[in-house]
């Protein structure tokens, strides 16, 4: 299956989930080639960005689990190439 250049953009309100979303993210590691997370303390919020090269399926079904999570928003965007 083809791969694809992804990167999912991840808002944490909720400090309680971080655990599921780091057992997440393990689970997906194989894919993930790049993760940078920010703290933002002004706020209580986390920021965190995932760089992925995966199939379309496996991306999506990541997405999809991250924003199920409580308190925890995720948006998707592609590379074109």
């Amino acid at each position: 299956m083809e791969s694809r250049i992804a990167v999912i953009s991840i808002i944490v309100e909720n400090r309680e989930s971080t655990e599921k979303l780091n057992a997440l993210l393990h689970e997906y590691g194989d894919y993930i080639f790049g993760r940078m997370g920010i703290p933002y303390r002004g706020r209580k919020i986390n920021v965190i960005s995932v760089a992925l090269d995966a199939p379309q399926d496996v991306i999506s079904a990541l997405s999809g689990k991250i924003g199920a999570l409580s308190g925890v928003s995720a948006k998707t965007a592609y590379s074109n190439v």
